[in-house]
């Protein structure tokens, strides 16, 4: 299973915003802190924000944090609600059916090994992520980035 990279950006911005403690975190700094085009993640922040897990606060001094605990994350929810298809096969046809269905083994073993990838993902939070906080910390560059954090 592959996931989009719209799903991989969603969850290294719960990461940076997590372990910034409640402190507001620049677009920016995640955009620095990871090698990522700006513009991507204002669409990935701004669907997380939508979707509950961000507070967005605009203007000069905003940024964004977690609305949630990291403890409260879960990150197999996060795959879900950021993942517009969790389908590894591209056997349907264009209406969504499968002419073989009753019987190819094939899709229903597929779809067990991707219940079974989301089932590892719910045992895992956001706190479990940021575990090695002050590793993680400096190796995005955190410790040395003073004050509130704006977009």
């Amino acid at each position: 299973m592959r996931l989009t990279l719209h799903t991989d950006f969603a969850l290294r911005v719960l990461i940076q915003a997590a372990l910034n403690d409640g402190a507001l975190t620049r677009i920016n700094d995640v955009a620095k802190s990871f090698g990522i085009s700006k513009n991507h993640l204002m669409k990935v922040v701004n669907d997380l924000g939508q979707k509950g897990y961000l507070d967005t606060v605009r203007g000069r001094n905003g940024g964004i944090r977690l609305m949630r605990k990291p403890h409260d994350i879960n990150i197999g929810r996060v795959v879900r609600d950021t993942e517009d298809e969790l389908a590894v096969l591209g056997c349907l046809d264009q209406t969504g059916y499968c002419r073989i269905e009753r019987v190819c083994v094939l899709r229903g073993a597929v779809r067990s090994a991707t219940n079974a990838f989301l089932a590892v993902l719910d045992g895992y939070t956001l706190a479990d992520l940021i575990k090695p906080h002050k590793a993680l910390s400096n190796l995005l560059a955190l410790d040395r980035q003073a004050g509130v954090r704006a977009v």
